[in-house]
Order: structure tokens, then sequence, then C-alpha cells
């Protein structure tokens, strides 16, 4: 169901971005940092209500979060996004934070697994991405400094680098977030499997 979901949810992205990969990639990450800010939210608010550690799972989803969110503000640096695809952006994040948020009350493993698909379909996208620049049909512009600055990349580092970078930290979120539902599928809790951290 929850790969479903997702696919569900590609069509009409597709349709509204095309070939757009900066503007695609801007939309994605307001999406994709909703997740762990209402993760990590929630478990946070849960360790306090019942006096419990959280096996590092707090700092992990949060840190997904924030890593998720230096990822748009890479890409409105490359994207310069019209004001309706700004506006398209409001709407978008605050539907689904409020789904999400539910969602991860009625079923932590589904809101994972959802989000380990999300992560997926957001390595797909960036691999079309990569091979748009690799092409030529995207130029190869110099990293945004606000990109060099987070991932230490090179002074020297271009677009490329970047979407390179990003989509590597796509595959850690998706590999922990399927691991998480893992974990409830199993009947378990999160707290007793300590959480991946770190990104490369």
């Amino acid at each position: 169901m929850a790969y479903r979901t997702v696919k569900s949810l590609r069509w009409p992205v597709d349709l509204f971005f095309q070939k757009r990969y900066g503007c695609r990639a801007m939309m994605l990450e307001t999406v994709a940092a909703v997740p762990g800010m209402v993760g990590g939210m929630l478990l946070h608010c849960r360790s306090l209500r019942k006096f419990e550690h959280s096996g590092g799972w707090i700092k992990a989803l949060i840190e997904e979060a924030e890593n998720e969110r230096m990822h748009l503000m890479t890409f409105m640096e490359v994207a310069q996004p019209r004001w309706y695809e700004r506006a398209l952006v409001f709407t978008v994040q605050g539907v689904f934070f409020n789904a999400y948020f539910i969602g991860y009350l009625i079923s932590p493993k589904f809101a994972h697994r959802v989000v380990g698909y999300l992560e997926e379909e957001a390595i797909h996208s960036y691999t079309e991405f990569l091979a748009e620049v690799d092409r030529g049909n995207i130029e190869n512009v110099p990293a945004p400094a606000i990109a060099i600055d987070y991932w230490r990349l090179p002074p020297e580092s271009t677009l490329r680098d970047v979407v390179v970078a990003v989509r590597a930290d796509e595959a850690h979120h998706r590999d922990v977030n399927h691991f998480a539902s893992d974990i409830h599928f199993q009947g378990r809790e999160l707290k007793e499997a300590p959480a991946p951290v770190g990104y490369h």
C-alpha cells in the first residue's frame, strides 16, 4: 500500500514539472523535509511523556529533516522558482504535514515505509537530473556557496557535484526509513534498535 501511495503521487509531479529538475527538486525537498520533523517531534514528546530514551532516533530524524531543508535551500539558489511554484510549495507542505502527522500517529510502520519509497523516487529523480546535466541539457553551473559550505565541497565544485551529494543523502534517508519500518513490522519499538547516524 505504501508503494502504491507513493507511485500515485509521482504522476502529477511529472506532469507539472516535466524536465525542469531544479524546480522538481525544490518541490521534492519541501515534502521530504516534513517526515523527519514530524517523526522526531512525536518521538521527542513520547520520550518526555514516558521518561525514556529514544535509542538515538529523535536525533536521527531531526537531522534528516535539517538535511532535507538544506537541500531545499540549495535548490532555491539553483532553480529560482516562479511565484506560483512558491504558492504550490506552501500548499503542498501544509497538506502533507497534517496528513503525515495523522499517518504517523496511526501507523509509524506505514509512515516510515512511505518515506522510504519517497526517497527511492528522489534517488530516481536525481539520477535523471544527473543524466540531463551530463547530456548538456542542463548547464553545469558552479555550485552555490551554501552547498560548498554545507557538504564541504571543493571551491571549484559544480551543480553536478551537488546533485551527487544530495542523491547520497537521499540513499541514506531511504535506508534509515526502511529500517525503521522493518523494526515496527517486527513488533518492536524504535528505541530497541540504535538509529543509524551520519551521512557519508
